[in-house]
């Protein structure tokens, strides 16, 4: 898919370079199946989510309801030890900076999932990405290789930083310094 979007743009420099044409908007396109690394793909933003109330919402839901500030989205799951030891770090970073902290979870079940954000202190939204959803669109569209993940969410609701995997990471530390300026 990518290589045909490639194609369909060099061609359409090609033609642009022969006859005068007035300017048209940018526009970001994002692939089906995938995000680009400033938007959220329209599959994504409509996936389900659990919130820790147990009601059903969508992705999208969730991210419009902070338009306006930044977001961290912290990718992670009780049962990851990785996870568990960058908590103190993404703890330090909720002490520093003001933003609204997501985080998404990949546990298994929803029990598991509640009792890890009480013994982990994730302190900001919760949210639980049912199985079906992590296992055919989360992961893949986010380019999910690892957790945690950290995604940096601006006041528009575009990606500012699309991948991280420490929560002290100095390119997202830099990039949430820019935003809350």
């Amino acid at each position: 898919m990518k290589k045909v979007i490639c194609a369909l743009m060099f061609l359409s420099v090609l033609v642009s370079c022969k006859k005068e044409q007035t300017p048209q908007p940018e526009i970001v396109l994002s692939t089906p199946e995938g995000t680009s690394t400033t938007e959220f793909s329209g599959e994504v933003l409509q996936q389900e989510i659990i919130t820790f109330e147990g009601n059903i919402t969508t992705f999208e839901r969730a991210l419009r309801a902070y338009r306006g500030k930044p977001i961290l989205i912290d990718i992670w799951a009780s049962w990851c030890s990785d996870c568990i030891k960058g908590m103190p770090k993404v703890h330090k970073l909720q002490e520093e900076f003001d933003l609204v902290y997501m985080f998404l979870s990949f546990d298994r079940s929803e029990d598991s999932w509640r009792e890890g954000v009480k013994r982990y202190k994730t302190i900001g939204e919760n949210f639980l990405i049912p199985e079906s959803s992590r296992k055919q669109l989360f992961k893949k569209a986010l380019e999910i290789d690892w957790i945690p993940r950290y995604i940096l969410v601006d006041h528009t609701g575009k990606i500012a930083h699309f991948r991280a995997v420490e929560a002290d990471d100095p390119k997202l530390i830099e990039k949430i310094k820019e935003l809350i300026k």
